[in-house]
């Protein structure tokens, strides 16, 4: 295929935007100062190294995926690939997780050989993915996965986990993590969604600032401290056939609206390095869209570290988006695009490449020296010069109860009651009969889900002993002789034992069913409907037959299709992937210990095929009569029920018109009108009623969580900026129009109490 045309455009766009340095005199002056005064003494093959980076078991004895109980290094392959070749950055692990001890060994090993035998001595930039805690040491702190964090609709959560997360990486001697996922999320088909804060762009705002908050803390220099890189730019969270890596089309007023923003606001809270896009935009593969990465990332964004490429995607341009001959042609135009960074992730050909391509005049020495000078300077800022690695004696907390317990309290609030018919729970009769069956019901990996320990997750091998499983959880609540167990059925197969079953199920007084989808992710998550699958399914049916209540609790990371079995169902629990804590959260919420309080960050959809989020146009709203009333999902963002009642009295604004640059107040009165303490959402929402562009049914925009004792009152006041009244227009440019609006207030989806104001456009 010719790309001359492409490769031309490339070129122009690097030189109109790509190679402008607007760095700000602030404090990171001093950073550049030093990048610069190194930068200028480093060979080609220096930087092309340091633009490099490549997988930890590249430098391992024995296959790529070592399964060896210990991680043992290769002198010859180090000496290739860090001294003659300067690879400059390593990511990732081998099958099993190493211990902090090891993580220690391993990285102290690599950079002390740096250190003492490259003529620049500097140090290694090591990278994992920390997704939900460090997860892949072992012993480490495993929290809810992203979704589940966002379900607390409580930021603090997201800012603990970023804390812990970057505090027991930094007790592995690894200062950069590859999180948090910031893709908004419009397609619960595709696999990944567990791994970002929902289908919201303001709740993925929210969540990934504090989660940023929690990791960088005040300084990256800080022994406690990991950066974080934001993943994955642009749009890669909506591929509009739900698989992973494939393509998106998202016009670019939607891509500003929609998804930009969480990055936009991650980078102004100091975030300084991002990750592409492994699928396409429009048609344009991610890792070369010149407009996405130079002109709107670097320039309007306003990146100060770099941008790196995910797994092996240079040599998806050539294998996948068949838009380079080869790899030499895909270095190009991937580095003219303003790809800094390349995971390549077995070799050292990435950087060849770029002397190759240097010395032969097809990419200007400029663009290497941007691309080394940000890389530099994120190496300046997280003081590895200073210390390259740390001791792990010196992260006392690492694993810790304390930790553990605050893994727990995000789960609790994180898990959402969907349905609770007749107010079957809490359960607080101990002695009640239990049975608990399900594929997910005895298994630590249904709680943990993927990205932990192991890639995908799915392997017991690894389980921390002394962690407790949902029906462990339950037994120590029950106690043993109380609570039963049969497996009925695995995740895909027949149901198992049925005589035994139903014995034990009529014997019960009570039936927890733990269902949901076996963990794993990006490729191997893809699937081709949301139902689950069919065996699920029919073990609910089957036990229905008995008669005897059943309550559902659902492990996994997407939501899967139970219109089918809702109805058999006296109580449903979205648990999601909840963490190792997860099954005691479960117990303490069931027992009438905790009381839920969490609300689904995405919409819960009734049929594999009608997908619309909350946002909703007006179009999308055609029922099969060719009505407006087609938006009826299982369950709709924002809803979870509680064991107490929260009565919203009226609102009151603090202006019925509204300026250009001026924001209002919105105040509601909630009282807790039940009999148990509890937690309630306040839920502020904005609805545009007349818009050149069909507006979207309400927006989120705002929200506040709070606690009620039985029978307290409490006055929570939220804002309305003018920001919020604006929405992006066909020419990309964000705009206010003249006209009414609508303020929704509740707790509940389904009951939002309301009032309209008018916007004159005019100053005041």
């Amino acid at each position: 295929m010719k790309t001359t045309h492409i490769l031309s455009l490339l070129l122009v766009i690097y030189i109109l935007a790509g190679c402008k340095s607007n760095y700000p005199l602030n404090s990171d002056a001093k950073y550049f100062e030093k990048a610069d005064s190194l930068l200028s003494l480093l060979s080609l093959e220096e930087k092309a190294g340091q633009m490099t980076n490549i997988g930890l078991t590249a430098l391992t004895q024995g296959p790529f995926w070592n399964n060896a109980d210990t991680l043992l290094l290769d002198s010859a392959k180090m000496r290739d690939l860090l001294l003659k070749y300067k690879v400059g950055s390593i990511q990732n692990k081998g099958i099993y997780p190493p211990s902090k001890e090891e993580w220690h060994r391993i990285v102290k090993t690599i950079q002390e050989y740096v250190l003492a035998n490259s003529t620049h001595k500097i140090p290694i930039l090591f990278g994992i993915d920390g997704v939900h805690g460090a997860n892949y040491t072992a012993g480490s702190t495993l929290f809810p996965q992203q979704i589940a964090i966002a379900a607390t609709w409580n930021p603090e959560f997201a800012r603990i986990m970023g804390e812990v997360t970057a505090y027991e990486l930094r007790a592995s001697s690894i200062p950069w993590n590859y999180a948090p996922v910031l893709d908004v999320s419009m397609q619960p088909l595709w696999g990944r969604i567990f791994e970002t804060f929902g289908e919201d762009t303001y709740i993925n705002k929210v969540m990934g600032a504090a989660f940023i908050e929690g990791s960088q803390g005040n300084s990256l220099s800080n022994p406690t401290s990991a950066a974080v890189c934001l993943k994955h730019f642009i749009g890669y969270g909506t591929p509009y056939s739900g698989k992973d890596r494939s393509p998106v089309l998202i016009p670019e007023h939607y891509l500003r609206q929609y998804y930009l923003e969480p990055f936009r606001d991650a980078i102004e809270k100091g975030a300084v390095t991002v990750m592409l896009n492994s699928g396409s935009i429009n048609g344009v593969p991610g890792h070369i869209d010149g407009y996405l990465i130079n002109k709107i990332l670097k320039e309007e964004l306003n990146l100060k570290g770099f941008v790196i490429t995910d797994w092996g995607d240079i040599s998806r341009l050539v294998e996948v988006h068949k838009v380079a001959k080869d790899t030499r042609e895909a270095t190009k135009m991937a580095v003219l695009a303003g790809v800094d960074m390349c995971m390549v992730p077995y070799d050292a050909s990435f950087a060849t490449d770029i002397v190759d391509l240097v010395n032969a005049g097809e990419v200007p020495m400029s663009r290497i020296d941007d691309a080394v000078r940000r890389i530099l300077y994120v190496k300046f800022k997280l003081g590895l010069f200073a210390k390259a690695f740390h001791n792990p004696e010196e992260y006392p907390k690492f694993g810790s109860d304390e930790l553990a317990e605050l893994s727990k309290q995000a789960a609790i609030e994180a898990i959402t009651l969907l349905k609770n018919s007749d107010n079957i729970l809490p359960l607080r009769q101990k002695d009640a009969k239990i049975l608990i069956c399900g594929p997910a019901a005895n298994s630590l990996t249904s709680l943990n889900g993927p990205w932990s320990r192991t890639f995908k997750g799915d392997d017991s091998s690894y389980d921390e002993v002394g962690k407790k499983t949902f029906l462990q959880a339950m037994q120590g609540v029950y106690g043993v002789k109380n609570v039963l167990f049969d497996l009925g059925t695995s995740f895909d197969g027949t149901i198992e034992n049925s005589e035994k079953l139903i014995s034990k199920a009529r014997h019960s007084d009570i039936i927890f069913v733990c269902l949901g989808e076996k963990p794993t992710t990006e490729k191997f998550s893809d699937i081709h409907n949301l139902n689950l699958p069919p065996n699920q399914i029919e073990l609910v049916k089957f036990l229905s037959k008995t008669g005897k209540p059943i309550v559902l609790v659902f492990l996994q990371g997407r939501p899967r299709i139970v219109r089918e079995i809702e109805p058999l169902a006296k109580a449903i629990l979205m648990a999601y992937w909840p963490g190792h804590e997860g099954g005691l959260a479960l117990a303490s919420i069931i027992s009438g210990e905790s009381n839920p309080s969490g609300k689904l960050p995405l919409t819960y959809p009734r049929f594999s095929n009608t997908l619309h989020t909350y946002q909703h146009k007006g179009s999308d709203k055609f029922d099969e009569n060719f009505g407006m009333n087609g938006f009826n999902p299982q369950w709709e963002f924002g809803h979870g029920l509680s064991y107490t009642n929260f009565q919203f009295d009226s609102i009151t604004i603090s202006a019925d018109t509204v300026y250009s640059n001026q924001k209002i107040t919105a105040t509601v009165r909630i009282t807790n009108t039940g009999t148990y303490a509890g937690k309630e959402v306040v839920q502020l929402y904005l609805r545009d009623l007349v818009a050149t562009l069909t507006p979207d049914d309400k927006k989120l925009i705002g929200f506040e969580k709070i606690q009620l004792n039985a029978g307290e009152n409490k006055s929570v006041t939220l804002t309305v900026n003018y920001t919020d009244l604006m929405f992006v227009g066909l020419n990309n440019k964000w705009l206010a129009e003249e006209g009414e609006f609508e303020i929704l207030i509740g707790g509940n989806p389904k009951s939002m109490l309301s009032k309209k104001f008018y916007y004159t456009g005019k100053k005041k």
